[in-house]
């Protein structure tokens, strides 16, 4: 592969009228799959069969995802979203919400028992509420303010420019950590904010995430992503070193989140350009950087094709399963370096990246994709069971048939002309 442009005898499938419809059905059998993931509460966690299990409840990750992505299959013009996105907002302002002391709880009132506040799940509830807003669902705006007031009086640090991690339920006993996982989707959120509320602060900070722990802490570890540090932002590398398949804080590097990061530059980048801002060289060449990185060390690295889960600071595997996810902002990602830079070398990888989802991933017997893959790419579930998650794979089908900027939702919805109620 080089770095060379299209020339006049490459197609590209961005711009492939029967990929385009290829992508809208693929996610028109997402959503379907996914409605079954509605109790009272909220959005529960569906099994491989997409059935809710016995024991189902709503969570805050899954039902603001949920919202986030019926929002934009309203906008895009489907029947049926827009009173789902109205039931992840309802719940988000009920049952998940800590009426006392402000907040989200990650189950339903609490019933794991975790009353504790982090900063990661409240990211998606602003992200929730900005796509709701944009989908002119009910109550929106009040849960949009909800989520703008906890962000700014408790996980936004102005000193550091990043987000503190977590909190006890009363907002005390603030944790020890700061973490980049929270920090790239409070990055993915502030974007939707910028564009929900027109207040260019939201890019502002988001530019001081990526600098702090992309253009810092990243380039000058190859652009692997450091993931997890100490208060003082002090990288600490050792961190789950006897738990390295953490779904959340795992061992070692991740390159699905350097994927997922290289995706979100570009989108800060054209977001800035599109606010008449200044936007830094440096945020081009830091996603083909990490985009680069993830692409040598973690893929068709132990004899099969696909993308490791984690590597280890010499870049070598260490859990090896192949998530779905990971996959889905592969995808994303280089359609996104395709569309910035024109290079063919991001189409090879685009196509190359959607044949391995088509062929291992997608599950046309009992619908949605697999979530995780062994080894020998045979479908598993030691870290992720079920098929819980329609955030990834529904993003991954949405994003190539739209700019950089605005946000996700923001695009779609002036790609279909739909102007928000108020």
């Amino acid at each position: 592969m080089t770095g060379d442009r299209i020339d006049a005898n490459f197609s590209s499938w961005l711009h492939a009228p029967a990929h385009h419809v290829w992508l809208q059905a693929e996610g028109l059998r997402l959503l379907s799959f996914a409605k079954a993931a509605r109790v009272e509460q909220g959005f529960a966690n569906l099994d491989a069969q997409g059935r809710l299990p016995a024991d189902a409840v709503a969570e805050t990750m899954n039902t603001a995802r949920m919202t986030h992505s019926f929002a934009m299959a309203h906008v895009q013009g489907i029947p049926g979203c827009l009173e789902l996105v109205e039931h992840g907002v309802a719940a988000l302002l009920g049952p998940l919400r800590d009426a006392e002391h402000g907040g989200w709880f990650a189950v339903a009132e609490h019933r794991d028992g975790n009353t504790g506040k982090a900063a990661y799940l409240h990211a998606f509830v602003a992200l929730a509420a900005s796509s709701a807003l944009q989908a002119g669902a009910a109550g929106a705006g009040q849960l949009l303010a909800q989520a703008v007031q906890i962000i700014d009086e408790y996980f936004w640090s102005e000193e550091e420019g990043a987000l503190r991690e977590s909190f006890a339920r009363d907002w005390t006993d603030e944790e020890a950590y700061r973490g980049a996982n929270s920090n790239m989707h409070g990055t993915e959120a502030f974007l939707a904010l910028a564009d929900a509320t027109g207040e260019t602060r939201w890019l502002e900070r988001a530019l001081r995430m990526v600098e702090r722990l992309i253009h810092g802490h990243a380039a000058d570890n190859g652009y692997g992503v450091i993931e997890h540090f100490d208060r003082q932002w002090q990288p600490q590398l050792d961190y789950n070193l006897a738990n390295p398949a953490d779904g959340f804080r795992p061992y070692g590097t991740t390159p699905g989140h350097a994927f997922e990061w290289a995706r979100l530059v570009l989108h800060l980048e054209a977001s800035l350009q599109r606010a008449n801002y200044a936007a830094p060289d440096w945020l081009l060449h830091d996603a083909v950087g990490l985009f680069d990185a993830a692409c040598r060390y973690a893929w068709n690295v132990d004899g099969a094709p696909g993308l490791v889960y984690t590597l280890d600071w010499q870049n070598k595997p260490v859990v090896r399963p192949r998530l779905h996810w990971v996959h889905a902002e592969a995808s994303a990602t280089a359609a996104a370096l395709l569309k910035r830079t024109g290079e063919q070398r991001y189409e090879v990888w685009y196509r190359r990246f959607w044949d391995f989802i088509e062929v291992y991933f997608i599950d046309r017997e009992q619908g949605s994709w697999h979530h995780e893959l062994d080894v020998h790419n045979v479908p598993s579930a030691t870290i992720w069971a079920g098929k819980p998650d329609l955030y990834h794979a529904y993003q991954a089908v949405c994003l190539p048939q739209i700019g950089l900027a605005p946000s996700l939702t923001a695009a779609l919805a002036e790609l279909s002309r739909l102007v928000p109620r108020t």
